[in-house]
């Protein structure tokens, strides 16, 4: 879904710039010094699958894994698509300088949107209903981001004139929503069998720096907690 050069006006490229500016400040907010190894993971992983391109006139359909990304890094997908993007414009020519901002925010958005509000079904109890929301949170996305990339054309085009085309890189990207379902299902699948503390909550929120979610060994000493006095609260 990347879009190329040259193609959105001057009002559409500034409008998505200023909210991926935003994105980036909320979610660079939310990256501390010892997640820098887990973004670069899920940057890879965005790299990666989002190396294969089927072009859409001015567009192009992929794999994308925001939906992944989104259930596990929460607002922090902002910066880690941003970098995925940035490389593959410099290194690959996908997409372009001038458009990292709207591609980045019609990528980026979707993910935390629906990663945060299906996180909850995730990593619940009831493995259907994880595996549904799994499939949710690879699809919806990537249909939104299509719809996203549609709108930047229609309003980019005068006269209606990139209608068409809109619809196109809609339509394109329906077999894409559905690879991405199952694949985010599987790995939600798989990460409830080995990581499900990754599905709990946003791996790069404030509350994944506290304490660990593993329970304690049986026997082992309880933490001492601080007394209320000298709580370390910011």
């Amino acid at each position: 879904m990347h879009i190329s050069e040259g193609v959105l006006s001057a009002p559409v490229l500034a409008a998505g710039a200023a909210l991926a500016a935003a994105g980036l400040a909320a979610g660079l907010r939310a990256v501390k010094d010892e997640d820098t190894p887990k973004a670069a993971v899920l940057s890879a992983v965005f790299f990666t699958a989002s190396l294969i391109h089927v072009n859409i006139g001015p567009s192009s359909a992929h794999l994308i894994m925001s939906g992944l990304i989104g259930l596990m890094a929460g607002a922090a997908a902002f910066p880690v698509i941003f970098l995925g993007l940035l490389l593959q414009g410099l290194l690959f020519g996908f997409g372009g300088l001038t458009t990292l901002g709207v591609n980045t925010f019609t990528m980026a958005a979707p993910a935390v949107l629906f990663g945060s509000l299906l996180r909850p079904l995730a990593s619940g109890r009831h493995a259907a209903a994880a595996s549904a929301a799994g499939f949710a949170c690879g699809s919806l996305p990537a249909l939104l981001s299509g719809a996203l990339v549609g709108i930047s054309l229609y309003l980019s085009g005068e006269g209606g004139s990139y209608l068409a085309l809109a619809w196109a890189v809609v339509a394109g990207n329906l077999p894409v929503a559905l690879i991405e379902g199952f694949v985010c299902m599987f790995c939600v699948q798989f990460l409830r069998k080995v990581r499900p503390d990754l599905l709990r909550r946003a791996a790069f929120s404030p509350d994944a720096h506290g304490s660990s979610s593993s329970p304690a060994s049986p026997g082992a000493p309880a933490e001492a907690k601080p007394s209320p006095a000298f709580s370390p609260v910011d």
